[in-house]
């Protein structure tokens, strides 16, 4: 890399915009959303999709809710020729649903792609041509002048072709490819030629797609050009600015939603952001970003989980586990303070009475999206008490105590620190059950028991294994706990004072178990829990004491 980059790269100019008022909006309303899958992001993969990938991921993007699609590319040859008119000839297009094609601005391409689209009932043709410097000097070698007739060309065809099929539907699209890096003024200008050609309306307007084709400012700066255009260009009301972003420098969302700021109408994208080089704006990211702020997107994202595995089979690409929304662990966290935050703010969602989602470090409730709460909490060595609390109660139904869920964060630790992997909910509860609950060879195993007498003098009588010796033991309390504690004292066991007690249940319904927690200070000052589950709660409370007794020692 250069140390003075400068010498190789121009910084990109800014925008002569002084009274700009994008940054004061606020985006209140869904776009018109075009899924451009089945073209942008088909021409993107290393093995394009076959006809029935293509169908299956066509479904997809119905299915969530997608009005608009661009099917493809069909002069690109058969295979894609033959999936638009097939879905043209098979109905396989919703009526609600316009497809859209695209060509380039050449009067072959044009009628093969008006071919493709014969019988349907509306129909979207696409058209585009480069006009940025670049372009127009290093690719074609030509002048301003001569980059505006092809445009002009290509829309007379579009206009001809149109009329000879009079029972479609038909709507105009034109991009002036490269726009981010054009001048506005001949953008404008271009644009403006077209619609002579065209002669749109304000009941059937014209989309102008205002393309970042390369990505090459700062998400401001787009915004900037979309709102210059939107002022400039003529007959305002009988034209649909459409936004198609790349991800060139990472920004390709944040791009669209200023670019909806500055005054755009429509978003064009792909679902989890597939496209060319760095890929498209990401659809799933946008629309759930509306979602977050109260703003109904207009698509169905709530099975998440289906639109990955369509989208990974139809691509054959991977999604990231970290894409927002979309990813495995979006919605996990590891670090033991995330955890804790997490873990508080669904207990405090529970005591809500006005509907509201606030949860920290959730932007968005899991289960909008069709995700469980199971995996928000995931254990490894970077874990605290309140994750590992959080998958106890997920998994098991127990709510742990604080003083016990610090006591147990540290024997998972320990077995985090050994195995050196995440850890889950199984390895969890074997590590809970060796540590509190009964097993043969503890020190006391309770047999059976018996209380009797009134309140402040309870008896406790009861047959438990001392050293896998069977033992009669009794005494007498104010409750039963302190009863089991004082017949293990008489019975050579540990003495101990109990520091703190809580019980719950486990379910609900007759099938509902019960669980006591103990917390214990030994006779030289330690402190130590008990766990006691049963479906009676006495029982619970008896098999709480005694394991505190076994880890007492």
């Amino acid at each position: 890399m250069l140390r003075d980059p400068s010498t190789k790269y121009r910084p990109f100019p800014p925008i002569a915009l002084p009274d700009r008022q994008w940054p004061n909006a606020v985006i209140t309303a869904a776009p018109r959303w075009l899924s451009t899958d089945l073209r942008d992001g088909n021409q993107a993969l290393i093995d394009p999709m076959d006809a029935e990938k293509k169908t299956r991921l066509f479904d997809l993007l119905v299915k969530v809710g997608l009005k608009e699609i661009e099917v493809g590319f069909p002069s690109a040859g058969a295979t894609e020729f033959d999936f638009i008119s097939g879905l043209v000839k098979h109905d396989r297009i919703p009526d609600d649903v316009v497809v859209q094609v695209l060509t380039q601005s050449r009067r072959d391409l044009i009628e093969t792609s008006f071919a493709s689209l014969d019988g349907a009932k509306a129909a979207i043709v696409h058209l585009y041509n480069a006009v940025s410097p670049a372009w127009r000097k290093i690719v074609f070698g030509m002048s301003r002048y001569e980059v505006k007739a092809i445009a002009v060309a290509g829309a007379k065809v579009l206009r001809d072709e149109a009329a000879k099929r009079p029972d479609t539907a038909w709507q105009f699209e034109y991009s002036p490819e490269t726009f981010s890096t054009a001048e506005l003024d001949f953008s404008v200008e271009v644009c403006e030629a077209v619609m002579e050609v065209l002669q749109p309306t304000p009941e059937r307007p014209i989309i102008f797609n205002l393309p970042a084709t390369v990505e090459c400012a700062t998400p401001n700066v787009y915004a900037d050009q979309i709102e210059w255009f939107g002022r400039h260009i003529r007959n305002r009301d009988s034209v649909v600015i459409s936004l198609h972003t790349h991800n060139d420098r990472g920004t390709g969302v944040a791009a669209a939603e200023l670019g909806m700021m500055a005054g755009a109408d429509r978003v064009e994208g792909c679902l989890l952001g597939n496209g060319e080089r760095t890929g498209n704006c990401d659809l799933v990211t946008v629309a759930l970003n509306m979602y977050t702020q109260g703003v109904d997107p207009g698509l169905d994202l709530s099975d998440i989980d289906a639109v990955v595995n369509t989208i990974t089979y139809c691509t054959n690409l991977p999604v990231h586990p970290r894409t927002p929304y979309a990813g495995d662990l979006v919605f996990t966290a590891f670090s033991g303070s995330h955890q804790d935050a997490i873990k508080k703010g669904f207990a405090a969602q529970g005591q809500r009475n006005d509907g509201y989602w606030e949860v920290p470090y959730l932007p968005i409730d899991p289960a909008d999206l069709g995700r469980s709460y199971e995996a928000v909490i995931r254990v490894n060595s970077q874990s605290g008490k309140g994750g590992v609390a959080w998958v106890i109660e997920q998994d098991k139904g127990l709510k742990l105590p604080k003083r016990l869920q610090a006591d147990f964060s540290r024997h998972v630790q320990a077995l985090a620190d050994e195995t050196s992997r995440e850890l889950g909910a199984a390895d969890i509860w074997g590590r809970f059950e060796e540590t509190y609950l009964p097993r043969t060879d503890d020190r006391f195993v309770l047999r059976d028991y018996e209380e009797s007498g009134g309140a402040g003098q309870r008896l406790f009588v009861g047959r438990v294994a001392v050293d896998g010796e069977e033992r009669s033991i009794s005494g007498r309390g104010n409750g039963l706990i302190s009863g089991v504690i004082a017949a293990l004292g008489e019975s050579t066991g540990p003495s101990l004072d109990v520091v703190d007690y809580s019980e719950h249940a486990i379910g609900h319904g007759a099938d509902a178990q019960a669980a006591a927690y103990v917390e214990c200070r030994t006779q030289d000052g330690r402190t130590v829990f008990g766990v006691g589950i049963d479906a009676d709660i006495a029982t619970a409370s008896v098999r709480a004491v005694l394991s505190a007794a076994n880890r007492a020692g």
